[in-house]
């Protein structure tokens, strides 16, 4: 006869290993479904009709929320264009070139997020960038977003401030463009300023 608390201990372990393999599986859906390009990575299937329970778990526990890619595409990344971690001990630029900017019909944003996906608190209140900020191109057109601790002279309004620590960046376009929809736009990588 089995005892209450050796059921007791194979409900546990059941239910550990349930969780386990859940998340084994969820990781693997992610990769199989996931695109990444200059350090940006794109999920464009979630919230698509048709897509299994692992799927739509994983898509759930990734993303703030669950669009399709037709209302709404999401980068993010974590890393510079040299594969190290973004950390605000260091200065970056995100660099649009004239044409570049993510394609849209309605607008697009940079937002600055901790390693865990919360906004990052900071002097200046701002926590995002993008096409309804007022941001100044340079002489060409071309458009510089600069991530830092402090100001860059000459260019606040294009600032978006860095917390101390390693961080996270997302950018999503609204009702983005065709050249998103069909997986020709890449987001430039985000290179570290020497």
């Amino acid at each position: 006869m089995i005892s209450v608390s050796h059921a007791v201990q194979g409900i546990i372990i059941g239910c550990v290993l349930a969780f386990l393999t859940a998340n084994i599986m969820m990781n693997a859906a992610m990769k199989v479904v996931t695109t990444t390009v200059n350090g940006w990575s794109i999920t464009a299937k979630c919230g698509q009709p048709g897509n299994g329970m692992i799927l739509r778990a994983a898509c759930a526990r990734t993303l703030p929320a669950i669009n399709s890619l037709e209302e709404a595409a999401y980068w993010t990344t974590t890393s510079d264009s040299t594969g190290q971690a973004l950390n605000g001990l260091r200065d970056y630029v995100l660099h649009f070139p004239v044409g570049q900017l993510p394609p849209n019909d309605a607008f697009w944003s940079l937002t600055m997020n901790d390693v865990a996906g919360y906004m990052v608190k900071n002097s200046i209140d701002r926590y995002s960038v993008g096409s309804r900020s007022g941001l100044v191109p340079n002489a060409d057109g071309s458009i510089d977003i600069y991530m830092q601790r402090t100001a860059p002279a000459g260019h606040e309004s294009n600032w978006l401030p860095t917390p101390a620590g390693h961080f996270k960046l997302m950018l999503r376009a609204y009702l983005p463009g065709r050249a998103i929809l069909d997986g020709e736009y890449h987001v430039p990588p985000v290179r570290r300023v020497q």
